[in-house]
């Protein structure tokens, strides 16, 4: 059901690579919002294909962006802008890479080369994006910024390796620089702590499926699902949350703030 909540406002959603993710529905969520849309993804992405078929689906052209290259992002806002003729409402950061989970290397013995690359691309991207958007004084008054994280930037999952370190990286960039750009253009900027969900992502971290199962038990309302995520999205687009920002904004049915289930006890017993 669609509540014209975005009508008029004019966004860029990263990291859309199919339709398992997050940033995909959000995507989709936006359009029948009556936002305008950018899509972009890394050029390795875009080779795979899928992300025409949603911008054809939410009539929207693609830019193709390297995250850790300012020239790169120079160019998509600048095309952004040209394409909506004005400046830009909201943008969804959904971006993240581990070269030291790909290479299934231990939290104990990550290559610092690969760890490196892997907060320049989770997390410093956000700084990059900001930094892009405020130079080229590209984003509207009272915008809104939102990227997504997981609570292992505040505890421990083993098996989340240094993506874990790279979450709490970027959940302080949004902090940080939410400062800042509210200061000088009342932007909000905010990170939305999501609960584990089956994208092609996702996936790829080991014991994922595991991940999820445990924290569909360890939740209330159980685990909140991408389409849901992608709702919680617009809201923090529209004008409605005007006066949130700098926030870690927990979207896990009740997980955050849960010491133990009555379903965890049972399975534990068993």
């Amino acid at each position: 059901m669609a509540y014209n909540l975005l009508k008029g406002k004019k966004g860029i959603i990263f990291g859309a690579l199919d339709e398992k993710s997050i940033a995909w529905r959000t995507a989709l969520r936006c359009h029948e919002e009556g936002a305008q849309l950018v899509l972009t993804n890394a050029p390795v992405a875009l080779r795979m294909g899928e992300i025409n078929k949603l911008a054809e689906a939410v009539n929207a052209p693609v830019i193709g962006a390297d995250v850790t290259n300012m020239d790169d992002l120079k160019n998509l806002f600048e095309g952004a802008m040209k394409h909506f003729d004005g400046k830009i409402d909201f943008v969804l950061h959904s971006v993240g890479m581990s070269l030291n989970v790909r290479k299934n290397k231990p939290y104990t013995e990550i290559d610092y080369g690969f760890n490196q690359k892997t907060l320049d691309i989770s997390a410093m991207s956000l700084h990059r994006v900001l930094r892009t958007a405020w130079d080229l004084d590209a984003l509207s008054d009272w915008g809104s910024v939102v990227a997504l994280t997981y609570i292992a930037a505040q505890r421990v999952f083993p098996d989340y390796n240094e993506m874990a370190d790279a979450k709490a990286l970027l959940e302080g960039v949004a902090r940080n620089f939410g400062y800042h750009y509210g200061v000088k253009k009342k932007v909000r900027i905010n990170t939305i702590s999501q609960s584990p969900t089956q994208t092609t992502a996702g996936s790829g971290v080991k014991g994922f499926d595991g991940f999820i199962s445990y924290a569909e038990k360890m939740s209330p309302l159980g685990n909140a699902s991408a389409d849901q995520c992608a709702d919680y999205c617009v809201t923090l687009f529209s004008d409605l949350t005007k006066m949130v920002t700098m926030q870690n904004l927990f979207h896990d049915g009740g997980f955050s703030f849960t010491g133990v289930t009555q379903a965890v006890i049972e399975q534990m017993g068993k």
